[in-house]
């Protein structure tokens, strides 16, 4: 069965189409920078961070010591890795297997 998102919209495949036709990294640096605030590409981040962190087991205290994230914040990143697209751990696992 194909996941079927509940944000999908032309504009949003627009912009994923954009982003997997990015070459190298150099490349996501200079469209990351154009597209994304500082503060957003930071957030993205440190996201992605706390989603690792809570995959080794590690305490909100450790979490939010190490990374400068919010109990709010990684409770929300949590709730995504227990509840839901299952996004966090495609990546984790492919970032894991480099």
């Amino acid at each position: 069965m194909a996941y079927q998102s509940k944000l999908q919209s032309e504009q949003i495949d627009v912009l994923f189409d954009a982003i997997l036709s990015l070459q190298d990294m150099e490349e996501c640096y200079r469209f990351f920078e154009d597209i994304c605030t500082i503060n957003e590409l930071k957030s993205l981040s440190q996201r992605l961070e706390v989603a690792w962190m809570l995959r080794q087991n590690k305490t909100y205290q450790d979490i939010s010591d190490e990374t400068g994230a919010s109990t709010a914040t990684i409770s929300r990143v949590n709730r995504s890795l227990t509840y839901g697209a299952n996004g966090y751990n495609i990546v984790l696992d492919r970032l894991s297997r480099k």
